[in-house]
């Protein structure tokens, strides 16, 4: 893991990382607006299915689900810059270790709705409710995210 650590901190994205005198504030804010498209769209999703909002239709609320994946890419592009410009407080770190753990379970969890959940959500009618196992998935959906959020803050507080 040292290797990996001595290459990105001589990449050039790592220099520029801490030598730009915004590079860190700028990636910062725009972590936290991918963060808030995400948890803004997806999260108001996986409230629905568990029955907040039931006037709301399902299929009509997924269509903003797309602005999240955009929001996680943001948040992917500036996380690995974080991760690049001071890799030894990442890779290291407990708290980011389990940040990663709880994106791994949320991607498989990306997984089972599509494969098995959304064809039963995508029929329903504003006023219907969620089968139990899309309220499975959509709960797991947003207790996982706010894992990544605390997880992710606690990467701050938990310096190798």
């Amino acid at each position: 893991m040292r290797y990996f650590q001595l290459w990105l901190e001589s990449t050039r994205l790592s220099g520029f990382m801490n030598q730009a005198r915004f590079g860190w504030p700028i990636c910062a804010c725009l972590h936290f607006l991918g963060l808030s498209l995400l948890l803004g769209t997806v999260g108001l999703f996986d409230l629905r299915l568990l029955g907040v909002a039931k006037g709301l239709s399902p299929a009509a609320m997924h269509r903003f689900v797309r602005w999240g994946v955009l929001g996680f890419a943001i948040n992917l592009i500036t996380g690995t810059m974080f991760i690049v410009g001071k890799p030894d407080r990442y890779i290291y770190n407990p708290a980011f270790e389990l940040k990663l753990v709880f994106l791994l379970v949320l991607g498989i969890n990306v997984l089972v709705f599509y494969s098995i959940v959304h064809s039963k959500v995508a029929v329903l009618r504003p006023g219907d409710s969620a089968p139990l196992g899309a309220k499975i998935v959509a709960a797991t959906s947003f207790l996982l995210w706010i894992g990544v959020i605390c997880a992710g803050r606690m990467v701050a507080f938990f310096i190798p």
